[in-house]
Parts: C-alpha cells; structure tokens; sequence
C-alpha cells in the first residue's frame, strides 16, 4: 500500500483546492463582493467571541478546549474566505497576503 503524504495545511488537500476551482468556474457580479466581505467580517469577529466564551468555561477543561476549537475552525474559515474573495478579484495579492498573515497568527496562538 502506497503511503500518502501528510498535508502540513488545508490548501494542500486535493479537494479543498478543488472546491477552489469550482468557486471560480462562475463569475460572480459585484454585489457578490459585498457578501464575501460580510461573511469575512462574520467569521473574523465570530473568533474573538469563541475565545471570549472559551474563557468562560475555563474550568471545564473539555468545554474550554471545544471552544478554542471553534475559535481556530473560524480562523480557518477566515482564511478560506480571504481565498475566495482574493479568486474572484476583490483582493489585491498585498491584500490577501496581509489578512492571511494575521489570521495565521491567530492559528499558532491557538495551538500553543
């Protein structure tokens, strides 16, 4: 048996780059922008609210690592997102490569 190599980040895995390509098999009209944006503005806030109510359960140490996980799937979605906006145009290159760096940021912090 062949043995597969280990993905180091989601942008490695063969069907996240292909749902990459099929979300730019349409172009998308300009309102759509609007859209991406929010659901940027949504997922980036929704992490420090995650981290906010995982202090909360701090002395559950189960409840407290499930919602610093969630803090990290939304830093994930995040960067997602970022991915889209900046395939379908309404990011420059300096643009997606600033908002990936912070959002990364977050990433290491969370697995510390």
């Amino acid at each position: 048996m062949n043995k597969l190599p280990y993905a180091s980040n989601f942008r490695e895995l063969v069907v996240y780059q292909k749902s990459r390509q099929l979300s730019r098999e349409k172009t998308f009209p300009k309102e759509e922008m609007y859209s991406l944006i929010d659901q940027i503005r949504r997922s980036s806030r929704s992490i420090g609210a995650q981290i906010a109510e995982a202090w909360a359960k701090r002395r559950y140490e189960r409840h407290f690592i499930s919602k610093l996980t969630d803090a990290d799937g939304e830093q994930y979605e995040t960067q997602h997102w970022i991915d889209v906006a900046s395939d379908c145009g309404y990011l420059n290159t300096k643009q997606t490569q600033t908002f990936t760096k912070h959002a990364e940021k977050l990433a290491v912090y969370s697995e510390a």
